[in-house]
């Protein structure tokens, strides 16, 4: 048997009251409660918000997620599309700074054929890589590796945000405002 200790999942396994009801939209419940690191939304601006994804494949994982509730990219209007945009420019310059990888994947998966999770709540998934950073474990043994904790990342990147031009630093328990 594998065994992975993870202890840092505990405290987000703990405020996932909303999974129990599969009416509810995660992305929507997860805007709703508006407690930046305790759900781990890092920055927002009027239409988006930049949230760790808490299955990240790498540190540094987040999505920039609309704050309407659609599945269907082409129900943004256009001042949601080009806020989203900014939001995702605006998060790529937080990850280059505060983790200088060698590269992106950034990416939708839009409608249950896609892969995704998650399919009624459009989002953009931002991946920071590096040269090797896929070792043997994910190859040998189904196991991905992830070396820095959900806290570490988000206090690194809310730091970014903050010394980011046109941002309102709103404590660091609480997302950045990202005045556009």
């Amino acid at each position: 048997m594998d065994q992975i200790f993870t202890p840092w999942r505990m405290e987000w396994i703990s405020r996932q009251e909303w999974e129990d009801a599969p009416n509810r939209c995660v992305f929507c419940e997860i805007y709703k409660k508006k407690k930046g690191r305790e759900v781990g939304i890092i920055a927002e601006n009027e239409y988006a918000y930049v949230v760790l994804n808490n299955y990240p494949y790498n540190p540094g994982h987040v999505m920039v997620i609309p704050k309407e509730h659609t599945g269907s990219y082409s129900d943004l209007s256009e001042k949601m599309l080009f806020a989203h945009t900014r939001l995702k420019v605006r998060a790529l310059r937080a990850l280059e700074t505060a983790f200088n990888p060698h590269g992106f994947n950034t990416g939708l998966n839009l409608g249950k054929g896609s892969g995704g999770s998650i399919n009624d709540h459009m989002h953009t998934h931002i991946v920071p890589r590096w040269e090797g950073d896929t070792n043997f474990m994910p190859l040998l043994s189904d196991t991905k590796i992830v070396i820095e904790g959900l806290q570490e990342t988000y206090q690194k990147l809310h730091e970014e945000f903050v010394l980011q031009e046109g941002t309102e630093d709103r404590g660091e328990d609480r997302s950045v405002w990202i005045f556009e």
